[in-house]
């Protein structure tokens, strides 16, 4: 059963008023828009000349949290960190679980050079530099045009 709290003395309709507080409760609920958050950190992929670049943002957890794995083509970083905080005050007792679990997985092109893969987490940036085979590199030059 769902509660629905309605607010009084608004200037509004009667059928009006209770229409919009009922969508205003239900969207404004905490339990609603903490899942409705997406829980996948951000990425950002870049290439250079020389690299492939994968950026992810996920602060608030350690380099051991981490685990990146490549199997054939397949780049996966995952990451899993739980914490447990007690607060103990006078008249209760608090207990929250936090918990993070999320996994990312990408296709690396042929062009990867997968033996040549480094990984560094600072500031709560992962960074994954995957270096491009010698011959997938490009050369520029000048063409002459005749």
């Amino acid at each position: 059963m769902t509660l629905v709290k309605f607010n009084e003395g608004k200037n509004r309709g009667l059928t009006r008023s209770g229409f919009d507080d009922v969508f205003e409760s239900i969207f404004n609920d905490t339990f609603l828009s903490d899942r409705m958050v997406s829980r996948v950190p951000a990425v950002n992929i870049s290439e250079t000349d020389g690299h492939y670049h994968i950026e992810l943002a996920a602060p608030g957890l350690k380099k051991e949290d981490f685990k990146v794995n490549l199997d054939g083509d397949v780049l996966t970083i995952s990451a899993e960190h739980q914490t447990e905080q007690n607060e103990h005050d006078k008249k209760y007792n608090k207990r929250e679980y936090s918990y993070t679990l999320f996994v990312r997985s990408f296709t690396l092109p042929d062009s990867a050079d997968d033996a040549s893969i480094e990984a560094v987490y600072t500031d709560g940036v992962l960074r994954i530099n995957v270096a491009k085979k010698e011959e997938a590199r490009t050369a520029s030059r000048q063409i002459e045009i005749k």
